[in-house]
């Protein structure tokens, strides 16, 4: 049977919902992806946010008719937890790349260094790493990067909620992030050393949370094959609903049917405010669709689903 043939054939149904990885370092997002795909027996798997290779921790994945659903998952906050290395700059601004620039002077105080943690906060622009995924002109810019190319960037608006010493051992410092999506903590911590007047790269990371996944739910690679050849890993998956984090209601057949139609409801229950999102569950419990109150205040099918059956 060729390549072709093989992806083409229907999938047997299966469990959907949100599997919650503990991506290894070294690893690309790409790569926790194929793998789920093998332990999952789905194509059907997408990723929620990437990491960097050099990154560890929470990467949430979509599985099946889960990843109808990413638009609506919440992304925010991201937290994380890093090493900054204070006395180097390293040309892709993490511990992966090639030394541009040291530092020879007495290194800075802890109290110079949480004085500047304070700068960040708030919201502010910031200016993607050349070696990133984002795209100019249709090229991942990491590409235009290896081939010793640099481009002009758009900034970006980010959000930094809280910004942490965790530990300062010079010339390490260990820090925590509460920011929006979109935020690279590579450029934080090339930031961090600009300034203090010393350089710095980011030497490590770990996400502990992305949205309403924390490490806690995160299954390490070894794991999760194990309990994939024990047949076990469905249980893992993290409820649509719980994901989702909106109001549910059930509703019944009839309501059901016609939602399955395209047709609005009446609100009915305690008023909503237009826009308000609500997860609709058929008489059974699983996920029909997604509805959103419209300014006429009925309940309007944002996204039928048809049926999503929780995970067993």
């Amino acid at each position: 049977m060729s390549r072709r043939s093989r992806r083409d054939k229907p999938e047997a149904p299966g469990p959907s919902g949100f599997l919650v990885v503990d991506k290894p370092a070294g690893w690309t997002s790409h790569d926790v992806v194929d793998a789920a795909r093998q332990w999952l027996g789905t194509q059907r798997v997408g990723h929620l946010g990437t990491l960097d290779p050099q990154a560890t921790g929470v990467l949430p994945l979509a599985v099946r008719d889960a990843t109808k659903l990413v638009s609506f998952v919440p992304s925010d906050p991201k937290v994380y937890r890093g090493v900054v290395r204070l006395g180097a700059e390293t040309d892709t601004l993490d511990g992966d790349g090639q030394v541009v620039a040291r530092f020879e002077g007495a290194l800075p105080d802890e109290t110079a260094v949480r004085a500047v943690l304070t700068t960040f906060l708030g919201e502010h622009e910031q200016i993607p790493p050349m070696y990133s995924a984002v795209k100019q002109a249709g090229v991942p810019l990491y590409r235009l990067a290896r081939r010793g190319e640099e481009v002009e960037r758009a900034p970006r608006k980010v959000r930094i909620d809280s910004f942490t010493l965790q530990r300062y051992d010079p010339p390490e410092v260990e820090v925590e992030v509460v920011c929006s999506p979109g935020t690279y903590v590579r450029v934080l911590a090339a930031e961090i050393g600009s300034r203090l007047g010393c350089g710095a790269f980011l030497q490590s990371l770990c996400r502990l949370r992305s949205g309403p996944f924390e490490l806690a739910q995160a299954a390490k690679p070894e794991l999760l094959i194990a309990e994939s050849e024990r047949g076990e890993i469905a249980t893992r998956l993290v409820r649509p609903v719980a994901a989702l984090g909106m109001p549910a209601m059930r509703l019944s057949a009839e309501d059901a049917r016609r939602v399955l139609n395209g047709s609005a409801l009446p609100q009915g229950g305690p008023m909503r405010l237009p826009g308000e999102r609500i997860a609709a569950l058929d008489p059974t419990g699983a996920l029909l669709a997604i509805l959103e109150v419209a300014p006429d205040h009925r309940l309007r099918p944002l996204r039928v689903l048809r049926r999503l059956a929780p995970p067993a």
